[in-house]
């Protein structure tokens, strides 16, 4: 179910997981604690001056992602457990396994897991150059 889109813009997966700033851009999140996200896949397009990655996000039970930002759009499936994600603007909304989420460029969120492993497979489309994502 999508939840916002903007034209020329992208956003998260669940967010708040990093590894590629480019040293003239804001310092990427770093990782936390609770999370890990591992690069699937980084391909180029859907234009020249994109690129399109695929992660996979691990979060532990009971972990708080902190709110943050994706400088593209994030679209995700949630692999296996639920949380509740809290995107600015939204109502809270309880996720769990078998749902997909869209997240916009720019649009801070945040995502507080169950009581469960938590594991999400996110795509993000970004403007080369530009880190996964960003505290907001």
């Amino acid at each position: 179910m999508g939840m916002m889109t903007r034209r020329g813009f992208a956003s998260c997966a669940l967010c708040a997981l990093t590894g590629l700033a480019a040293p003239t851009l804001r310092a990427e999140m770093p990782q936390p604690a609770g999370l890990r996200r591992r690069i699937l896949q980084r391909i180029e397009g859907p234009t020249p001056d994109f690129e399109t990655i695929i992660a996979l996000a691990e979060i532990e039970p009971g972990f708080h992602v902190p709110r943050h930002i994706h400088p593209g759009i994030e679209s995700a499936y949630i692999v296996e457990g639920g949380a509740v994600l809290s995107v600015n603007g939204l109502e809270d909304r309880a996720v769990q396994a078998g749902d997909t989420l869209q997240v916009a460029a720019r649009t801070p969120h945040q995502l507080q897991n169950g009581d469960k492993p938590m594991r999400i497979v996110s795509t993000y489309i970004l403007e080369k150059g530009q880190p996964i994502s960003l505290p907001a």
